[in-house]
């Protein structure tokens, strides 16, 4: 299972595993801070031990290298070293303030106070409810807090496995209705696909379970397929002098569930469920790419989807089209630059600035601004309402007339009948189609 290679590789983690990772983005990266980190929580959790009989310490560790595969900055790497003293052992956040400095202190404090409330809820929904909220009050002053916890779940979640089935599965729900949401409102698209294929196997294990073995019988079938397609996207891009790379796979399990249980396919038809991307250079390369491909194989009608020039609310672009491939084969091709295949796999972690050392976080940034937004209009709110309110980030109105135009409405989401009319103010008769979700009991 996915979980117990994930724990493997996690007790394999040194600190001169995570001091290289870095270096590749921070040649001036201050190793003494790091060393000092590790060696200080490994004292402190020496003698604890997890779940699964492994040190304590292994947890911290894994933390910390999932946020140097983020490409964060050494206080926040060190942050995620320590996270768990002042909870977990003796430490007082004075003694790390003193041994670190106040930016890491503040960072670990942030974190600990989600937990130290806990004992004082009688009830399950209340506690979750208030550590979501004071970890986006958190967050507000320092982004950073958001993607440490972010890290910190996601190692749990690789490790859940040990725990008691009923554990496992409030876990993996609070996980795929609070946290992978978050990541994918903050644009950190690698933390929130992990999470919710690894959520997927806990709250649906037969479905995850036969998923994977349909899938795992058509393989040798997707693997040929795969290679052919590669080498026609390659041929094409090097005749016409672009330079790119191409990647197919297979898309994330709990995608193929969900598209399963939306749209009632059948998962024979698997080349639906694989997709290549595409990454080259440049913004005109995109699209030439694009026009290339469609000149290769028919586009099918209503697929084409451009978010290089209308990104997503997250700061996502790409190009995303479906195409009819051999054998009549329907698969989807994403094309971005470089650049963008970083934001998109990182997000607001792709746009920190290591530089600027005073600014903690990108408060105007629109990925961050939803933060403000779901605590205001959730004072006075019980716990079942903000968990309601927080779970749907935003909404989305799409509106097709003459042209594509996406509306993102703040909480509260307004009524049904004040979006309709300005939505649909159309001078002719072209046909209108949109769609309305419910959040909070509005429509």
């Amino acid at each position: 299972m996915a979980s117990t290679v994930a724990t493997t590789i996690a007790a394999k983690i040194r600190i001169e595993d995570i001091l290289t990772r870095m270096e590749r983005y921070r040649p001036d990266l201050d190793e003494d801070l790091l060393r000092h980190a590790y060696v200080f929580a490994a004292n402190r959790h020496q003698g604890q031990a997890r779940r699964s009989g492994e040190p304590y310490f292994t947890h911290p560790l894994a933390v910390a290298w999932i946020l140097a595969e983020m490409e964060l900055d050494e206080e926040t790497v060190a942050a995620g070293l320590l996270h768990d003293l002042v909870e977990d052992t003796p430490t007082t956040a004075e003694e790390i303030e003193i041994a670190f400095g106040p930016e890491v202190a503040r960072l670990v404090v942030a974190l600990t106070k989600m937990a130290d409330f806990e004992s004082s809820y009688s009830s399950r929904e209340a506690t979750e409810a208030e550590n979501f909220r004071r970890l986006l009050l958190a967050s507000m002053d320092d982004v950073r807090v958001i993607l440490i916890k972010l890290a910190d779940r996601l190692h749990n979640m690789r490790t859940l496995n040990y725990l008691h089935r009923d554990r496992q599965i409030a876990i993996a729900r609070e996980t795929l209705e609070i946290y992978a949401p978050i990541a994918n409102r903050l644009g950190i698209g690698t933390i929130k696909t992990e999470m919710e294929d690894l959520c997927f196997r806990y709250l649906h294990p037969k479905e995850a379970e036969r998923l994977e073995q349909e899938i795992e019988e058509r393989r040798e079938a997707a693997d040929r397929w795969f290679a052919e397609i590669r080498v026609i996207l390659e041929d094409l891009l090097a005749q016409n002098s672009i330079e790119g790379s191409v990647h197919g796979r297979v898309k994330h399990l709990y995608s193929i569930f969900e598209k399963l249980r939306r749209q009632g396919v059948d998962v024979a038809n698997v080349f639906d469920f694989l997709a290549f991307r595409i990454i080259v250079s440049s913004v005109a390369d995109c699209y030439a790419t694009l026009g290339l491909i469609h000149q290769q194989w028919a586009p099918v009608p209503g697929r084409l989807k451009d978010h290089v020039a209308i990104p997503k609310p997250n700061a996502y672009q790409s190009l995303h089209t479906t195409v009819i491939g051999p054998e009549g084969h329907p698969f989807e091709i994403q094309i971005r630059t470089r650049e963008m295949h970083t934001i998109a796999e990182f997000g607001i972690a792709a746009h920190w600035s290591y530089k600027e050392k005073g600014s903690h976080a990108p408060a105007e940034d629109s990925r961050v601004a939803w933060l403000r937004s779901v605590l205001e209009h959730s004072e006075g709110s019980s716990p079942r309402e903000f968990l309601d309110l927080s779970r749907w980030i935003s909404i989305r109105t799409t509106c097709t007339a003459s042209r594509l135009a996406a509306m993102s409405f703040p909480f509260p989401a307004p009524p049904l009948f004040s979006i309709l009319p300005t939505a649909f103010t159309l001078r002719s008769a072209t046909p209108a189609s949109a769609v309305v979700s419910t959040v909070a009991g509005y429509l």
